[in-house]
């Protein structure tokens, strides 16, 4: 992981003081609401329906055990809904004291939010987190927002790179750039180093992969222009390679582009894929006038030396684990399929949570924050100490926030997989499903968030509950199932094999149902918005309809064919009519 320098840890406790005094000023009526709301958003503080909610910034996803146990301290000390005045819930939403609290949220963007920090103890929690070297510096605003990578990055077998440096110069590029504090809309980056796309790179505003020219020069292939929300655009090359030290003055060019030509006028159009889409190659013939300016005019001061690359990739060396030699190659197999023939979860945890890894004596294994009567993605005060524990004992002190919001410990000695396995279990974190259907994506919704049109919670916890069966759910295997409370998709239900839309008819909360979406991974494909199925459907019928998707899927596959797999061969209409078939009510309004 990246040490912070003692310029670092100044600079962060620095902007937390000074964020402390204007919190002063506000509730002593000297910083008037306007001038305040802006300065509490460049450091990560929302207001949402019921109260304030926090987004800490974590780079590229990388957390230590003992900031894992801030985040523990902040959700028990200060995560408490009975802080606020809840009077105000709007009929139709959860009953608020069924809503969580004393928790954290992991997103996927691989940050990590609280929903019911009072805004009068914020100052306190900005200085914790200072002590672990965290903030919530640009998790808001339009602004760069966290850089994000594959949670493999570093370990994976597939990888050409390792774009965990590249990410940390350009946090440290992006991080206050005089420039770039008042972008038309909020600017997201993602850059991955393996041949798999597990960064969802097509769906960012600027998406990056690293890969070697056929000289086995390492540079960039430079994607721009990519979004979800009410206008799903797949990002478009604009360069097939870029030599790697030239990557932040391209990305200067990019978003001085964007800057100077997105528009201002409307919210919803000010996005960078808007402009991408409208302008088409006079978009990139600007960004190319640009580069070539800073490179001839500017003198290309950003272009990265060698010696700052080998710096910044110190950082980033392997942890120094001594592995049992007597335990490792073909004992360690003899080891797990022993044990796994003994115990059938065992069996399955390996084959679902435990991910292969560049040095052979190690694994990557997911720690599952999927599970009945809690909010995907959630993760108790408790739960965040116990992952602590388990990420010191195993994993060299690292943990990961994935894309699919939960925990990657990277650092697993093969040897130590079934002690991890019976502990993980004991703490209940060990449940075999990652990439099937109960490990699906869904954001906050309406039960937190004001922009959010229908609640994403209950539905999660309706499918949770339909399927518990582990044996099913193997049976069904890998499938994306993603939720979003609106149409800004933070559920990202539009790369979904099968996507759900919460949306607003005559104040009402019915859901969209789409098929076939993909976020590039190997198992998906190409990125591409899924497609919806037909109108609305009312909350009460959405769950019998996922049933009947998935026993169309049974009905029509092949033998080991994929959800995505059957549905791309023989087509959507069955899976349509399926489920338009459960629908007995309908909305005033079409979808």
């Amino acid at each position: 992981m990246y040490q912070y320098s003692e310029f670092d840890r100044q600079f962060v406790q620095l902007r937390a003081n000074q964020y402390r005094d204007q919190l002063q000023r506000w509730q002593a009526g000297t910083l008037p609401e306007l001038e305040f709301k802006p300065l509490r958003l460049q450091n990560g503080w929302y207001v949402q329906r019921f109260a304030p909610m926090l987004r800490v910034a974590v780079p590229y996803g990388e957390l230590s055990s003992a900031q894992l146990r801030v985040l523990a301290k902040i959700a028990r000390d200060f995560d408490h809904k009975e802080a606020h005045d809840t009077s105000n819930a709007n009929a139709g939403l959860s009953e608020v004291p069924t809503l969580p609290d004393r928790c954290a949220h992991f997103t996927t963007r691989q940050n990590v939010q609280y929903n019911w920090i009072p805004l009068a103890r914020s100052a306190d929690v900005m200085d914790l987190l200072a002590s672990v070297n965290m903030h919530g510096i640009q998790t808001s605003g339009n602004c760069i927002r966290n850089i994000t990578t594959d949670a493999l990055a570093g370990i994976a077998v597939d990888e050409v790179a390792d774009p965990r440096p590249f990410a940390e110069i350009m946090r440290q590029w992006s991080t206050l750039h005089p420039e770039f504090a008042f972008l038309p809309r909020k600017f997201k980056i993602a850059i991955t180093g393996a041949r798999e796309d597990r960064a969802a790179t097509a769906w960012h505003d600027v998406g990056l992969r690293l890969l070697r020219n056929v000289d086995g020069d390492l540079g960039f292939q430079v994607r721009v222009g990519g979004g979800m929300g009410r206008t799903p655009i797949v990002g478009v090359i604009i360069r097939e390679f870029l030599p790697w030290n030239q990557i932040l003055n391209y990305l200067e060019a990019v978003v001085r582009a964007y800057n100077r030509f997105g528009r201002r006028d409307n919210i919803y159009k000010a996005r960078i894929k808007i402009l991408v889409k409208a302008e088409g190659q006079a978009f990139v013939d600007q960004v190319e006038t640009e580069y070539a300016d800073i490179l001839e005019k500017d003198g290309a001061p950003h272009t990265i030396t060698q010696a700052e690359l080998e710096r910044v990739s110190a950082f980033f060396v392997p942890p120094a684990l001594q592995c049992d030699r007597k335990s490792a190659d073909a004992k360690i197999a003899h080891i797990l399929k022993a044990a796994a023939e003994d115990d059938v979860e065992f069996s399955r945890w390996l084959t679902q949570n435990v991910k292969p890894h560049q040095n052979p004596d190690l694994r990557a294994v997911t720690l599952s924050f999927k599970r009945l009567g809690q909010a995907p993605g959630d993760a108790t005060a408790d739960q965040l100490d116990r992952a602590a524990e388990l990420v010191d004992r195993f994993s060299a002190g690292e943990a990961r926030v994935t894309h699919e919001q939960n925990l990657l410990l990277p650092w697993v000695r093969c040897d130590q997989l079934p002690e991890l396995w019976r502990e993980a279990r004991r703490l209940g974190l060990a449940k075999p499903n990652i990439g099937l259907l109960t490990d699906m994506i869904a954001c906050p919704g309406g039960d937190f968030c004001d922009l959010a049109n229908a609640r994403s919670l209950p539905l999660a916890q309706a499918i949770l509950g339909r399927y518990k069966d582990l044996d099913e759910l193997h049976d069904l295997g890998e499938i994306d199932l993603h939720i979003s409370g609106c149409i800004n998709s933070c559920g990202h239900h539009h790369s979904g094999h099968i996507g759900i839309l919460g949306v607003d008819k005559d104040g009402q909360e019915w859901y969209q149902i789409t098929l076939g979406g993909s976020d590039g991974t190997r198992l998906s494909g190409e990125s591409v918005p899924g497609k919806v199925v037909g109108p609305s459907f009312a909350a009460s019928e959405v769950p019998d309809v996922i049933e009947a998707l998935l026993d169309t899927y049974r009905a029509t596959r092949t033998d080991g064919e994929t959800f995505i797999g059957t549905l791309r061969r023989a087509g959507p209409d069955a899976f349509k009519s399926a489920a338009n078939a459960v629908r007995t009510h309908t909305a005033r309004a079409t979808a």
